[in-house]
């Protein structure tokens, strides 16, 4: 039998009666024993000014895990206390009081509430609590982040089904975890198509300014950073709509539920400020995937050099002036910005050929990504330094690579 389940034990009325809801909700999430150095008294103003909430949630559970109800009631009076708009706060606390008279058998116990609100409560506190629980290894980094350019210090990888977003710093083309944060999403999910349809978009996009919560109403908390959503790729795909940010939650609450916006990534407004001084305005991506899937560092390296290789192939192939070569890269199924299919396109895009012999191509400041929603889909964008005869030119460019049985091959590509 675990530490867990013993400490549950029928000994006294709290074991009794009073913990099931909240033990049924650890261990549906999933939640470690609880470490018996944690069973030892602990006073209450041992809690620190302003502590983490999740923090704090968790000493809540790990308490009553431990069947100190006297012990969790002072975490949870401390949690309303620095946070008195935390409306899950405000529930388990309230439960909390109940214990001290009746049975408790569910999260939010309370007679008469709202069906539906409670239902977003527990939501909310069953993904905090996996989360904290899922957090990645240190030694593990997020699959689909393959390359950053030097001068971008960070990337935001957002996992729609842990409703968390994970920044990582970019460390000499290393990455390391920083921080995570609990989020909201759209309504409906995931996986946007057009204008209204409360679902948040997935695929890789850029924070494109920083609004204050001076100028937007209060709903937007304390301010919003906008991403290019629908980017070329959405474009490309009929994808609509426009006006997704990440912005911060309403003055009266603290939270909003995993499923609870029109297609926005919420956060609470302490953890919108603290991550607004790691964004980048134009530099900084932000990456949405349904699942994050975080592997070994052998494992990143290989695909990092898969996706680097496939773009170097190609600036091979136009030096050597072998357009034969060249368009076996691209794929039958290719379609440009404006429609095009492979031959027209390429027909308008040959300033490579007029000088066979004397081509010199140099690429810089590269990115590279798996795009979220597919292993078989990478998106890699450079700068292009050009020299053909006396003419030089630079672009900025950006291609998307399939695979195609055992071949990767480019089905788009545009200057951007």
């Amino acid at each position: 039998m675990s530490r867990f389940h013993s400490c549950l034990a029928p000994v006294r009325i709290i074991r009794q009666a009073l913990l099931p809801g909240f033990s049924a909700l650890l261990i549906a999430a999933g939640w470690a024993p609880v470490p018996a150095s944690f069973a030892k008294d602990q006073p209450a103003s041992r809690v620190q000014q302003k502590p983490d909430p999740e923090t704090l949630l968790i000493e809540v559970y790990k308490a009553l895990g431990a069947n100190q109800l006297r012990i969790a009631q002072a975490k949870a009076d401390a949690l309303v206390e620095a946070y008195p708009n935390f409306r899950l706060g405000h529930l388990i606390r309230g439960d909390l009081l109940m214990m001290h008279t009746r049975p408790v058998t569910a999260l939010g116990a309370a007679a008469g509430a709202p069906e539906d609100k409670l239902r977003d409560l527990r939501d909310e506190a069953m993904v905090r609590l996996r989360s904290l629980r899922e957090r990645p290894s240190p030694d593990r980094v997020p699959r689909p982040v393959l390359q950053l350019r030097e001068d971008q210090k960070h990337v935001l990888v957002v996992d729609a089904k842990r409703s968390r977003l994970y920044v990582y710093e970019n460390q000499g083309g290393q990455l390391k975890f920083l921080t995570d944060y609990y989020v909201s999403q759209g309504k409906l999910g995931i996986h946007k198509v057009k204008e209204g349809d409360q679902r948040t978009p997935v695929g890789v996009y850029y924070i494109t300014s920083r609004l204050s919560g001076a100028r937007l109403p209060d709903f937007y908390g304390s301010g919003a950073l906008p991403i290019n959503y629908p980017n070329e790729w959405d474009k490309l795909h009929g994808r609509s709509g426009s006006g997704i940010w990440l912005h911060g939650t309403p003055s009266d609450n603290f939270s909003r539920p995993p499923l609870s916006s029109d297609g926005c990534v919420v956060l609470t407004n302490p953890d919108l400020h603290k991550l607004s001084e790691s964004v980048e305005i134009g530099k900084t991506p932000v990456v949405i995937s349904e699942q994050v899937e975080f592997v070994d560092q052998a494992q990143w390296n290989k695909e990092r050099e898969l996706a680097a290789g496939l773009v170097d192939g190609w600036r091979r192939a136009i030096e050597s002036a072998d357009l034969t070569k060249l368009m076996s890269m691209y794929s039958r199924q290719f379609r440009s910005e404006r429609g095009e299919d492979l031959s027209t396109w390429f027909a308008r895009h040959q300033q490579f050929a007029g000088a066979p012999k004397n081509v010199s191509l140099t690429l810089r400041e590269m990115t590279s990504f798996f795009y979220p929603g597919s292993d078989n889909l990478i998106v890699s964008t450079f700068t292009q330094d050009a020299v053909i005869g006396k003419v030089k030119s630079s672009v900025r460019k950006r291609q998307y690579w399939a695979k195609e049985g055992a071949q990767w091959k480019i089905v788009y590509e545009a200057i951007i």
